[in-house]
């Protein structure tokens, strides 16, 4: 596998690059919307279906109601663009050792307080200077810096729908993995659409309670939870995130109950990453997430008959891949370092076990 025992730097590339132009005054029509009576509109793209009256903006900030019509704000407008492993994402099961080109926008439609990416998520775009980025710029870059994918991540990717459905289609035509970074929470008919041109996603499922969705958070469980069994129709690789917050989701019974369901819904053999918590944004009156605490959801997930359990944000432990046949490992990582890897055509090395995921 190419660069598998090379630790990926994560380079920064500086929008810089293709700064300078200045930024058209062109208002990009969003999709998935209702035009109501007097110029309001509802926005159709999201469990929040805001309804915006003239110049009302929705929750995530950057849809916007002008002249009865419902505009993005952040077409053509990332915020950042890094090359980054896809690790990161993270993503342990497709195609991994590989780098990809990460992109977001300015907002979010899901408020967390405990956002680790709030600098951006919750920032709007009149309060940033933008560089203006087309879908075919996106994919050159991704080949000019020898990227297999491209991923819509650190914000909430939906909220920049258009944005990135138009340069995942361009990614198809060129050969190029598309990965999704996200919370879930999207609408049915915009999702479904959007997956034809998606390959891999991370989906965040915060907590296992809508308790927890209506303190934490702006939205409710159940788009989420339909979220990622609509994945699971349409085909679409997914690894699951779960962010363990002290006093909060950390309850052995609720995350014994989070694992069944998985099971039950969607399988056993999608990896799922229980990732440590470090207080940021609103939620800084907890301390990091104990190590006992996710040492915990890990055995609890494995005990449930998941097949691929990681904790995360903390180096060295629970992060390699074990074929749950013969019990070998079979990706030995450092951190984002890939030291080697023994599956091939998709099978275990050892004993010819199908190993979920994608692998070169």
């Amino acid at each position: 596998m190419k660069n598998i025992f090379i630790l990926f730097f994560i380079i920064i590339i500086s929008i810089i690059i293709i700064a300078g132009e200045k930024i058209p005054e062109v208002l990009y029509e969003a999709r998935f919307y209702e035009q109501l009576k007097n110029n309001v509109v509802r926005c159709d793209l999201c469990p929040n279906y805001c309804v915006l009256r003239k110049n009302e903006t929705g929750i995530c900030g950057v849809r916007q109601n002008i002249d009865g019509k419902l505009y993005t704000l952040v077409y053509n407008r990332p915020i950042t663009i890094h090359v980054d492993p896809i690790e990161k994402k993270p993503l342990y099961h497709f195609y991994p050792g590989s780098r990809i080109l990460s992109l977001a926008t300015v907002g979010c439609n899901l408020k967390c307080n405990f956002c680790q990416n709030w600098t951006i998520s919750q920032t709007r775009p009149e309060e940033v200077q933008a560089d203006y980025v087309e879908p075919q710029q996106i994919v050159d870059l991704a080949i000019q810096y020898e990227c297999e994918s491209i991923a819509f991540t650190y914000t909430e990717p939906t909220i920049f729908y258009e944005y990135m459905y138009d340069i995942a289609k361009l990614a198809k035509k060129n050969d190029l993995k598309t990965v999704l970074v996200t919370c879930g929470y999207i609408n049915e008919e915009p999702f479904r659409e959007l997956a034809k041109y998606i390959d891999a996603a991370n989906i965040d499922l915060k907590g296992y309670s809508e308790e927890f969705y209506s303190t934490y958070t702006t939205g409710f469980l159940e788009p989420v939870l339909n979220t990622l069994k609509i994945a699971k129709e349409e085909g679409m690789f997914f690894e699951i995130t779960n962010l363990v917050i002290p006093d909060a989701n950390d309850d052995p019974d609720e995350i014994r109950d989070m694992c069944k369901w998985i099971i039950d819904n969607l399988g056993s053999e999608y990896p799922v990453h229980f990732s440590r918590f470090h207080p940021n944004f609103k939620l800084t009156n907890r301390p990091p997430t104990p190590v006992k605490t996710l040492e915990m959801a890990y055995n609890i997930a494995l005990e449930e008959g998941l097949k691929y359990v990681y904790i995360g944000n903390v180096a060295e432990i629970a992060e390699d891949t074990y074929c749950p046949n013969c019990g070998k490992k079979i990706i030995d990582r450092s951190g984002y370092l890939i030291r080697s890897i023994h599956i091939k055509d998709g099978k275990c090395e050892f004993c010819n076990y199908k190993i979920s995921g994608e692998f070169e």
